[in-house]
């Protein structure tokens, strides 16, 4: 129990910083706001490493991304950090997301013990690194766009989603045990195709609940 204590104080501390840093990345370094909040989602996606690793129960995991359903609700509505809002009215993505960590984590915890750990972080990937990097490298060198139920999207971008969302999937599986090698490649394979897919088709920024939680839905199926 002391342990869940000090890992509450140890997200909380990491959370805050990474908003500071995107906060100090914009103001006194100039970097856009779409930057700094892509800056800011894949720091908070990477604490899912922090959970497995510090946290010993569920229930203690969950009071930080909870918190932040909260909190970034108010920064939404007040725009308190501005270094994560777009100032688009209905882009509640920064809700959305940590409404799927906690989903993630109770989904793996409670019925896959023995492989919660890696499927907790994985699933948390391609939304992480997949998403933010097609956001930042379709903008930057997407040529080719498509559109689709009424969002446009680039071909670089989807792309970028793939790959990205296959590497950290991949090394998620891989480097947290018990899956070996190509059980991981195959996993991370059919996740990155599966969350690219739902990605280009997700409106109105609700990927960041729907490509989680589809991720999370195929490693579980996988699983079984």
């Amino acid at each position: 129990m002391k342990s869940d204590w000090l890992a509450l104080a140890a997200a909380y501390v990491f959370v805050f910083s990474a908003i500071f840093a995107g906060e100090g990345l914009r103001k006194w370094r100039g970097y856009s706001t779409e930057f700094t909040r892509k800056f800011i989602h894949i720091a908070v996606g990477m604490w899912s490493i922090g959970t497995v690793l510090l946290f010993q129960n569920w229930y203690f995991a969950i009071i930080p991304p909870i918190t932040f359903v909260v909190i970034n609700y108010i920064s939404y509505r007040q725009e308190t950090f501005k270094a994560m809002e777009t100032g688009e009215r209905g882009n509640l993505g920064t809700i959305y997301f940590p409404i799927s960590f906690v989903l993630v984590i109770v989904l793996f915890w409670l019925t896959r013990e023995d492989y919660y750990p890696s499927f907790i972080v994985a699933a948390l990937m391609p939304m992480t690194w997949g998403d933010a990097m097609a956001a930042i490298l379709g903008k930057r060198f997407g040529q080719y766009e498509y559109h689709i139920l009424g969002s446009t999207r680039t071909m670089e971008g989807s792309l970028t989603m793939f790959l990205f969302s296959w590497l950290t999937t991949f090394l998620a599986l891989f480097f947290f045990p018990p899956l070996g090698l190509l059980t991981s490649l195959l996993y991370a394979l059919i996740v990155a195709l599966v969350a690219t897919l739902v990605e280009a088709l997700s409106p109105w920024h609700i990927d960041n609940i729907t490509v989680p939680l589809s991720a999370a839905l195929m490693l579980y199926l996988l699983s079984r």
